[in-house]
């Protein structure tokens, strides 16, 4: 009988966030290793202020239980994820050390306490690196900006042995910084399928119920297609093109509706522009914009099924995956996505379970706007559920037993 102790993995990142701590409990269940997380942002990094949202952000979903997890001491002046000072652990180091781990992944590079920590350990235990950045910002050519960028990154990455890589884009980065192909293991982004679609039939249609409900109240007719942006009211998402490209299509359909859910810097401009230039006549006396609030986690696998398309128009810089993508699908909605979004190659088959558009080319995503509204969005639907199965958390643990065996 084998009664050999588990191996240790330690997970570095910075606070609990929806996507990655139902991951962490996922982890937990493995048999061949035992997780560990360690928070560097500090004991306060459960509420923080995003300023995505421009709001001080607190999750409503537990984010905590399920797997081991210890908040790191940290001392800088100004805590946060957001610049590379913010996160500053002195204790980190010596903390991890104690957990003698198997191997280490460390997620983002970008904060002083993760890159000292990948210089200490590197060639002592193996660096496992969970990132996202793409190359699809980059300019064309080259160019000593570029030259100096890619310099300094090689030399960052050298001190990890892998990426585990989200997509197709990601990969691309990675070899772009002087990784082997050996060095990029596919892992795919994922979310908590069941908690979206609904872990009985009995749930899934309560949601289904819930958002005709809540429809109802929003004064929109069953009949009208409704498309729906959910996230941060930011440049880099480009809501305001969404808003200019649904108001011409109005008056070529207008039995469509748009929602906008969200809160950020650009709220005021989008709350002008969803009521300027809309012919009233066209649209049964209603308006043909809503705008809601940020809704929390709970809310979600309703919000998404308030729609029949789901759009993410980033333009960038800096967009990563874009994970309300495999929301939305996990809730059986297609999707309309930029090609600046890193899923957009991996989860988006055009005209299978949605489309991708050029960002900021308003033709383009009118265009493909008129696809999905001519096209059978209920195969489409099906599509995005069938696809989004391959997109979970099995593929991850399965990466890291391999990793350790």
């Amino acid at each position: 009988m084998n009664t050999s102790k588990p191996k240790s993995l330690v997970v570095i990142t910075t606070h609990p966030i929806q996507y990655n701590a139902p991951l962490f409990h996922y982890l937990a269940t493995s048999k061949s290793f035992q997780v560990k997380v360690f928070y560097t942002w500090g004991k306060n990094s459960i509420h923080v202020y995003d300023p995505g949202f421009d709001k001080e952000r607190s999750w409503d979903i537990d984010l905590l239980t399920g797997y081991d997890h210890l908040f790191v001491r940290n001392i800088a002046k100004d805590p946060g994820s957001h610049h590379f000072k913010g996160i500053i652990n002195p204790d980190l180091i010596q903390q991890v050390a104690s957990c003698h781990p198997a191997a280490i992944i460390v997620y983002g590079w970008k904060h002083a306490s993760h890159l000292k920590l990948m210089r200490h350990f590197k060639g002592k235990i193996p660096i496992y690196f969970r990132g996202d950045s793409t190359l699809l910002d980059e300019s064309k050519g080259l160019n000593l900006k570029k030259l100096g960028r890619q310099f300094i990154l090689k030399w960052i990455y050298r001190n990890i042995d892998c990426a585990l890589s989200p997509g197709s884009s990601s990969d691309a980065y990675f070899k772009w910084v002087g990784l082997g192909p050996e060095q990029i293991i596919r892992v795919p982004h994922a979310v908590d399928n069941q908690r979206f679609h609904g872990v009985t039939e009995e749930e899934t249609a309560g949601f289904e119920l819930r958002a005709a409900a809540w429809r109802k109240t929003l004064g929109i007719p069953d009949h009208k297609r409704v498309f729906l942006f959910a996230g941060k009211f930011e440049p880099k998402k480009d809501p305001l093109m969404l808003i200019s490209a649904f108001k011409k299509l109005l008056q070529k359909y207008p039995d469509i509706h748009l929602i906008m859910i969200g809160d950020g810097v650009l709220k005021p401009e989008i709350e002008k522009a969803s009521l300027m230039d809309i012919d009233d006549s066209l649209t049964d006396n209603r308006p043909s914009i809503t705008i809601l609030p940020f809704q929390n986690q709970f809310l979600m696998p309703i919000v998404y099924r308030l729609a029949d398309i789901y759009v993410l128009p980033s333009k960038g810089p800096e967009e990563t995956w874009g994970l309300g993508i495999n929301e939305a699908m996990a809730c059986g909605k297609p999707v309309l996505v930029s090609d600046k979004c890193g899923a957009a190659n991996d989860l988006v088959g055009d005209g299978q379970s949605g489309f991708v558009f050029k960002a900021e080319d308003e033709s383009d995503l009118i265009q493909k706007m008129e696809y999905m509204l001519q096209g059978d969005l209920k195969m489409m639907s099906r599509n995005a559920q069938q696809k989004i199965k391959a997109f979970g958390y099995e593929p991850f643990l399965t990466a890291i037993e391999k990793l350790l065996a």
